[in-house]
């Protein structure tokens, strides 16, 4: 398959975040002189240059930094793999730090799959820097599924979580990584840009002349089995504009039941994409420039 876009042109940022042990990492595109008006965060497992030809067409007027979750990408924040039982409260900190040190005031937070689930929670908890938020297939569990599993990672039959113990971690090259993900499982429906972007900074060179996987295949695991954390009340705690684009297929927003509620006054709108998987940034990237440019 052939390229289809541009290569857009990005900067690397790194900055300390002492207040949550470690460095940062982002990419940053569009014009530096003009105030952040989006920022990013990718689904468990991938990491930020994934999206830059999602997001590039944007850039010729806003700017757009796309950050590293901790244990991913380029990020000099480790994964915390201590605790069997912990949860992705421990990620918000890690946002909010970059909310923080970065000076971002009144953006637009995107997220992908637990991205968006930690983009809400942080925007919950940093009134003023944050103006609309825009969800992509979030995980989203029911009200009521965290407190049933506090303090007990989900296990057993769990098929995410068993497919990333079972993944690959040292392959010889970033070609052959290339050749055996090109057109098969999740990477399916991803141009050739979005798997080079994700290949790129989802692998570090090893001294042995081979490349391993950033993500710890243990930590992406230990993402997808934890649960105990509750993304309802960030709802109405983040006071703002929120659009929620939810896939067809294998939606991992399990919001059925409680969307009338959740978008009675408006404020909050909830949109089934159709002919979209969990992976709709990569399917329908022309409704993630939409919907984020929207809320600006």
């Amino acid at each position: 398959m052939s390229s289809t876009v541009p290569a857009f042109d990005f900067r690397r940022l790194r900055f300390d975040l002492p207040s949550v042990g470690g460095y940062g990492t982002a990419i940053e595109m569009g014009p530096p002189d003009r105030p952040v008006d989006i920022v990013f965060s990718h689904a468990n497992g991938f990491n930020a240059l994934t999206y830059r030809s999602i997001l590039g067409p944007l850039t010729d007027r806003l700017r757009i930094v796309a950050v590293d979750q901790r244990g991913h990408g380029l990020s000099g924040l480790p994964p915390r793999l201590e605790d069997p039982a912990r949860n992705w409260y421990d990620l918000v900190p890690d946002l909010k730090a970059v909310l923080e040190v970065l000076d971002i005031r009144d953006a637009v937070l995107g997220g992908h799959s637990m991205g968006g689930t930690i983009s809400l929670m942080a925007a919950a908890e940093s009134p003023g820097r944050v103006r609309g938020i825009a969800l992509f297939d979030p995980v989203i569990m029911p009200p009521g599924f965290a407190a049933e599993n506090q303090n007990r990672p989900l296990t057993g039959d769990n098929p995410l979580l068993q497919g990333a113990l079972r993944r690959r971690p040292v392959f010889p090259s970033r070609e052959a990584v290339l050749a055996s993900y090109s057109g098969k499982g999740a990477f399916r429906a991803w141009t050739p840009d979005m798997l080079a972007d994700y290949v790129e900074d989802g692998f570090h060179d090893t001294p042995t002349g081979e490349v391993e996987l950033n993500c710890q295949p243990a930590w992406e695991a230990s993402n997808f089995a934890s649960h105990g954390h509750d993304p309802w009340p960030s709802f109405q705690a983040a006071a703002v504009p929120i659009r929620i684009l939810k896939a067809e297929t294998g939606s991992t927003c399990r919001s059925d039941g409680h969307e009338a509620a959740l978008t009675a006054d408006g404020r909050i709108r909830l949109e089934v994409i159709p002919g979209t998987t969990h992976f709709l940034p990569m399917e329908r990237p022309d409704l993630v420039r939409q919907t984020l440019a929207d809320l600006l």
